[in-house]
């Protein structure tokens, strides 16, 4: 599978093939990228901020003192405070993944183990993921309903190639079914993160490790 196809946790950029061209006027190209340089400096001292701390309970106001930009910058840029939750999120997901990612051999669940060992050391950011997927549930969510539906659509897709790249190559069980499992790690892994949250003896990896014996083609 290509390197490309591993940025499953970034922004889905088969998800925009049909969005219209917004490329500005050569007249305006100036101040548009000086737009989008100082949204980008205010998520990357977002994430700083949240990579230790989470954003539970924190308003758009606090967020704003906390990352030194005033609030009606963060207005400006941000429509309101879950849209630079998620974005905060996606930047963060998107940098590592570009520092840090899994190698292309990777089995399918050694990819999500890549995942949580790079989380490991960014606990806030973990919080504020869980915090997004359970605002993604309740109605009047939509920035969250839309990044998450997306997320697990592509990631789900996209471990399903691998698990069936693994069955033609004997490593998974043939009798199973490649969504199935997908569907299964992805949720191994969420629900592990959430339970390290609460209580870090909770040995991640070695319970992901359990699991991909588990879905391991049975010696002949």
């Amino acid at each position: 599978m290509k390197t490309s196809a591993w940025k499953f946790l970034g922004a889905y950029d088969g998800a925009m093939a049909d969005a219209p061209d917004t490329t500005p006027a050569p007249s305006r190209r100036g101040a548009y990228e000086k737009g989008v340089r100082r949204r980008r400096e205010i998520l990357d001292r977002a994430i700083e901020v949240f990579a230790d701390r989470g954003a539970e309970g924190t308003s758009l106001r606090a967020i704003g003192e906390a990352i030194g930009v005033s609030h009606a910058a963060l207005k400006h840029y941000f429509s309101s405070r879950e849209e630079l939750l998620v974005e905060v999120y996606r930047a963060a997901e998107e940098r590592s993944i570009d520092e840090d990612p899994a190698p292309e051999t990777s089995s399918v669940v050694g990819l999500m183990t890549h995942a949580a060992r790079r989380n490991h050391g960014v606990p806030g950011l973990v919080q504020l993921y869980s915090t997004l997927v359970a605002a993604a549930l309740e109605a009047g969510h939509d920035d969250a309903r839309t990044f998450f539906s997306a997320r697990f659509d592509g990631l789900r897709r996209l471990l399903a190639d691998r698990v069936r790249d693994e069955q033609a190559a004997g490593r998974i069980r043939a009798d199973i079914s490649a969504e199935a499992a997908a569907a299964l790690v992805i949720a191994a892994s969420d629900g592990l993160q959430t339970q390290w949250l609460l209580d870090p003896a909770v040995d991640i990896e070695k319970s992901l490790d359990l699991l991909e014996s588990l879905l391991e083609r049975p010696a002949e």
